[in-house]
């Protein structure tokens, strides 16, 4: 996925510790199709050295404010930015930048630059905690810029310990990175509800039956809609890859606790996407302690678990958008347009378990999206962020209909 091809970024770097993180970030940034202008402070230099970024960019470093046939590199490359970025932001740097000081090409840049600006402060937890910092980032807060807290962690003096200070990973940065470039559609300021990754009903204290559900395809949308601007909370059974930063997550384990979940969040939804796969049975009686092999029953009974989507109508806000998954391995396009009707969504999403690189715990999907009046959007195979941005893309188009 390529969502920023050809966007400007200007990345300031500062003499930091973490400024090695930003080696990735820049990575990270390029792989996305951004264009990235880099920027070294002086002291920057002397802890990371411009071939890194050269080579991870494929573009020039920018070092100095004022250079043969670079005078007016403040300018030009502040105009150029659709996106200003100064990771790591030192305590040095955030005084000067609130002060509007413009004595290095990085703090020219801001005072030219009309683009927004992320800042993300790393240093000692004592130099953020203390109050000189704490005006500063106020100050630079009512300027408009973002600041992005710093995180609680090692830090880098190893007699120090953990506290605040740490700067947050490159791909939180990325994330915040994208919410800042994307373009405010139908869902930004939204409330989004997703379900993501399986459940699992107990069969005695120790095991379980649930499905091979990683919760991919789920996180995918959940990160996806934040980017985009909307307030996303996260209904998660036991996942196997981490939930987005910055989007709420409401942990579950069972289809009863998913569906509790579920019906106290709808009435302030605006959508709600079901892309879980909560478990369809439950063991009729659940053993107080470990079944022993020599107490192994010949049966086990099963009972069906509660219907998410079916026994929460009642809770939908009106006019909420109302998006399910269906994954089947017979008779798919039947089965999914049934629940689509049965259910009363605006959207489905189908895919069938048994075709390759599609369904649960690999990263891409080959999927159909169905609507009552539409014609089948039939989508070829795509990694699940991109899947992700599809339905939302239908999405938005509903949202915009109402």
């Amino acid at each position: 996925m390529r969502p920023y091809e050809g966007r400007r970024v200007l990345l300031g770097v500062t003499g930091g510790i973490a400024s090695y993180k930003t080696a990735w970030l820049a990575r990270l940034l390029a792989q996305a199709g951004a264009e990235v202008d880099v920027v070294l402070t002086r002291s920057a230099r002397e802890f990371i050295g411009a071939v890194t970024f050269e080579a991870l960019t494929g573009r020039p470093v920018h070092t100095e404010l004022v250079a043969e046939g670079h005078a007016l590199d403040h300018i030009t490359l502040a105009r150029a930015a659709a996106l200003i970025v100064v990771a790591p932001a030192t305590a040095d740097f955030l005084s000067r930048a609130a002060s509007g000081r413009a004595d290095d090409l990085l703090s020219a840049c801001l005072l030219a630059a009309d683009a927004p600006v992320l800042l993300v402060p790393a240093m000692n937890d004592r130099m953020w905690a203390h109050r000189q910092t704490a005006e500063n980032v106020a100050h630079l807060r009512s300027l408009g810029y973002t600041v992005l807290d710093p995180e609680l962690g090692p830090l880098a003096s190893p007699q120090e310990g953990s506290g605040p200070g740490r700067m947050p990973e490159p791909e939180r940065i990325f994330a915040h990175v994208g919410r800042m470039l994307e373009a405010r559609g139908a869902l930004a300021g939204r409330r989004v509800l997703v379900t993501a990754g399986p459940t699992r009903e107990a069969l005695d204290p120790v095991r379980f039956l649930s499905n091979y559900s990683s919760g991919k395809m789920g996180v995918a949308i959940a990160a996806a809609a934040w980017r985009r601007g909307a307030d996303v909370t996260l209904v998660a059974g036991p996942l196997a890859v981490a939930p987005p930063h910055d989007v709420r997550v409401v942990h579950v384990e069972s289809t009863e606790e998913m569906h509790d979940a579920v019906r106290a969040e709808l009435a302030s939804s605006d959508v709600l996407v079901m892309a879980a796969a909560p478990a369809d049975f439950r063991p009729t009686h659940a053993a107080a302690g470990k079944i022993k092999k020599a107490q192994r029953p010949d049966s086990i009974a099963l009972e069906n678990t509660g219907d998410i989507l079916a026994t929460t109508r009642d809770a939908r806000k009106k006019g909420a958008v109302i998006v399910g998954f269906a994954l089947e391995t017979d008779d798919v396009m039947r089965h999914a347009r049934e629940k689509l009707a049965a259910k009363a969504l605006d959207l489905i999403v189908v895919n069938d378990a048994r075709e390759e690189g599609a369904g649960f715990g690999v990263d891409t999907n080959r999927v159909t999206i169905l609507s009552p009046s539409a014609e089948p959007a039939v989508l070829p195979l795509l990694s699940k962020p991109d899947v992700a941005d599809a339905v939302l893309d239908r999405v938005e188009e509903i949202l915009n209909g109402r």
